[in-house]
């Protein structure tokens, strides 16, 4: 007989739910939320597991590597999936949402999520933690200038090299105000040495990655966009096709279609966030400060003069990720000029 299991992962605990083919619970118990502690039980030689069922969460990726390397057949699947089988549910509560979860393995009623490797994971913390750091000193810096602008001190427009030597000349004649500003101008330095050194290494990874220089051949792909964009797709062969990535990062337009009525909304903003920002970003620079002219940028344009500016800059960020998909799959590079575009990059 076939068994199922479904776990409703918590930080501290999990609730663990085995039920047979036929929809009987076997087994349900709540383990340390560990690879080993929930490898110990569900490995028990008494079920013959098909399927084990892990939501996508914080402790997802950890935890699938942890099982998978135990030998056991974790799959990670979609959390907006669960949450809508589960919303029928009158008492929501760890014990149902596992049983829950296993129905869903038992008839095979799921949506997988990939997870990524150890060496995506990894750049993706880096990316994540630069972030961070440049966040918070952009938030020390305009903390200091509402302060001072309190005491009719107007910092002005200046740049990250010279916002401190700027700060103390404000604060030169009020000694009183001057050692207030210090403790932040010594936090805001921390901050950006720190954010100078992930920055360096973040450099040193795309140098020493040939699909990553590749991916820079396009105009406005720069190191970050180039890393950022590798580590979130993770594998191209995992879409069926480059126009496949444009949805999975949530720059397509969203379907409401009931009878009659047909709407297209506003672009459906699901999958990773940093990397739609930074391909938005991109295409806005592309549009706007690239002087060399390219055939997508033509493109761009002709879509601004019909739709509007906004909307240009977004269908034009959904362009690029579906250039870097084949850039990366066919080992091209970026060509100008559309008459020397093979039919499959165009």
């Amino acid at each position: 007989m076939k068994y199922y299991a479904g776990l409703d992962v918590s930080v501290k605990e999990t609730a663990v739910c085995i039920i047979d083919e036929t929809g009987q619970i076997c087994r349900e118990i709540k383990v340390a939320s560990h690879p080993e502690d929930l490898a110990r039980v569900l490995k028990d030689p008494n079920w013959r597991l098909e399927r084990v069922r892990l939501e996508a969460g914080p402790l997802s990726q950890w935890l699938f590597e942890g099982l998978a390397r135990a030998g056991l057949p974790v799959i990670c699947i979609e959390t907006r999936h669960t949450k809508a089988f589960l919303k029928a549910q009158v008492n929501k509560t760890d014990r149902n949402d596992a049983r829950g979860i296993a129905q869903m393995m038992r008839v095979n009623l799921f949506r997988p999520v990939h997870v990524k490797t150890l060496t995506n994971q990894k750049r993706r913390a880096l990316l994540t933690a630069r972030k961070l750091l440049q966040e918070k000193a952009i938030a020390v810096e305009n903390d200091l200038r509402g302060l001072l602008r309190n005491f009719g001190l107007k910092v002005g427009p200046v740049g990250a090299v010279k916002f401190e030597v700027r700060i103390r000349e404000l604060t030169e004649g009020m000694p009183d105000l001057a050692e207030i500003v210090e403790p932040l101008l010594e936090a805001r330095s921390k901050l950006r040495q720190n954010f100078a050194t992930l920055h360096r290494e973040l450099l040193t990874l795309v140098r020493e990655d040939a699909v990553c220089r590749r991916l820079m051949t396009i105009p406005s792909v720069g190191p970050v966009v180039a890393l950022a964009y590798t580590a979130t797709i993770d594998i191209p062969q995992r879409f069926k096709s480059a126009k496949a990535v444009g949805p999975a990062l949530g720059l397509t337009p969203v379907l409401h279609e009931s009878g009659e009525s047909r709407r297209i909304g506003r672009i459906s903003c699901c999958g990773d966030g940093m990397l739609r920002t930074l391909l938005y970003e991109a295409a806005q620079v592309l549009l706007t400060h690239v002087t060399k002219w390219s055939w997508r940028k033509a493109w761009a344009m002709n879509v601004a003069k019909r739709r509007g500016r906004q909307k240009a800059i977004v269908a034009l960020a959904r362009r690029l990720a579906v250039i870097m998909h084949r850039i990366w799959s066919d080992g091209a590079r970026f060509r100008w000029s559309r008459q020397d575009i093979m039919p499959a990059a165009a």
